[in-house]
């Protein structure tokens, strides 16, 4: 049976298409495939598409992230290897900063925080990814999305979210005046929560909801992603006083 080609729509009767190279059959997500094939590739391998994910993650993210995960995804780089890469350059960047965060908003209110993040940053960037997938799939339930597709979704968004941030690190290189750059911060975080409601927004759109309905569910997706890293910080915070004065 001639099949058409998930990619570039092209008929197709192989495993592979002639034209672009996608998969003839793509599966759903799974939790073994992104544990034993997309993490292992997203660690080892550079593979192409790094440009063009960057710009639909820019210009398009839910709809480009939506193809992605329903199996169109020869053109996108691994979100592993995405995330590994945005992640490092961030905290690589946030390193150079001319004025610390303690220095901007205190001691005692990120001070635990920042002590962990110093060994474990990486970690604690992504460590809410599993929870943002919960309040997707629930809030989402219409979609009939597997917890797995929400979390490579999620892990999308949290590069988009990324790349919004790489221009403030870079500008918190060259500043030192405390109130510029308090007011800056202010705007990275309303931009980071306008992207992540536009990236829900759209991924969800082809799903049937109405406009309210799904401006109010993308609303709610993104207070609770935002309430689980409040929490997450302050959690961690705690730790890491507890360990200062441990020490």
């Amino acid at each position: 049976m001639v099949e058409k080609c998930l990619n570039c729509n092209t008929e197709i009767m192989g495993n592979f298409c002639h034209v672009c190279g996608q998969k003839n059959s793509t599966k759903r997500f799974s939790l073994k495939q992104v544990a034993l094939k997309d993490f292992i590739q997203g660690i080892f391998l550079l593979d192409k598409g790094l440009p063009y994910t960057i710009k639909e993650l820019i210009i398009r993210p839910g709809h480009s992230i939506r193809n992605y995960v329903k199996g169109k995804r020869v053109l996108y780089f691994n979100y592993f290897s995405l995330l590994i890469i945005l992640l490092s350059s961030n905290i690589f960047l946030s390193q150079y900063k001319s004025v610390s965060l303690i220095e901007m908003y205190g001691d005692e209110v990120l001070s635990g925080y920042l002590k962990l993040s110093k060994s474990y940053g990486k970690i604690l960037k992504v460590i809410g990814i599993p929870l943002w997938a919960v309040i997707i799939y629930f809030v989402f339930r219409k979609a009939k999305q597997n917890y797995v597709e929400n979390v490579v979704l999620s892990i999308y968004m949290l590069c988009g979210m990324l790349i919004v941030n790489l221009p403030f690190e870079i500008f918190s290189m060259f500043n030192t005046q405390i109130s510029l750059l308090l007011w800056v911060n202010n705007i990275k975080a309303i931009l980071i929560t306008i992207y992540s409601f536009y990236f829900i927004y759209q991924y969800f759109s082809v799903f049937g909801y109405k406009k309210h309905s799904l401006i109010i569910r993308s609303l709610s997706t993104v207070i609770g992603i935002v309430l689980v890293e409040n929490l997450i910080t302050q959690l961690v915070n705690q730790v890491g006083m507890i360990i200062s004065l441990g020490g």
